[in-house]
């Protein structure tokens, strides 16, 4: 395939990666129950940059309501603790040395309305991306008409199926959506 050219299975691509994300965002958002998937997305700011936490700290769960967090590095260990604290998953850590705790509360009612709304914003990150992944697909179908390297046909064919794509994806985030607002819930 030549540079520049249509490629539809790049934008499906493309958009079933901003799922992967969702998925993996929405496992973090346990229903009272610990999981080192709870802090793994909290991005940490070490060394000059934002780093997730797996490549700061080692992450395990020795309790069902607590989560261990062992800091490779002393001077890592306040801003672990402050994307925690800074994190909108309510959570609040306690310090001893490079070992960063972390007490998972009991749900209620208000937690548990809290997490939905975290989860809202999570997909509507993913639907976001997923839009963005179409404006490109759209922008360079444009891109080709005006070079004269599609035909007018072809570019309302490809612009359906980026549709169709598009309406797919965001179908599939709605679904994991409504299946974690479920499970918050009703635990």
């Amino acid at each position: 395939m030549k540079p520049g050219a249509f490629d539809l299975a790049d934008i499906k691509r493309r958009m079933h990666s901003s799922l992967a994300v969702l998925k993996t965002e929405l496992g973090g958002l346990r229903t009272g129950r610990a999981s080192p998937n709870l802090v793994e997305p909290i991005q940490v700011e070490a060394y000059g940059s934002h780093m997730p936490m797996n490549q700061v700290a080692t992450v395990s769960v020795p309790e069902p309501r607590l989560i261990s967090i062992q800091v490779w590095d002393q001077s890592v260990v306040k801003a672990v603790e402050k994307a925690i604290r800074d994190s909108s998953l309510g959570l609040n850590p306690s310090t001893e040395g490079t070992m960063v705790r972390v007490r998972i509360p009991e749900l209620n009612q208000e937690r548990r309305q809290e997490l939905v709304k975290v989860a809202h914003k999570y997909a509507e990150a993913a639907r976001v991306a997923v839009r963005h992944v179409r404006r490109d697909g759209l922008d360079l179908l444009k891109r080709l008409q005006k070079d004269g390297h599609v035909s007018e046909d072809e570019i309302k064919r490809h612009e359906g199926d980026v549709q169709k794509a598009t309406d797919q994806a965001i179908g599939e985030i709605d679904q994991l959506l409504a299946h974690k607002e479920k499970e918050i819930m009703s635990v």
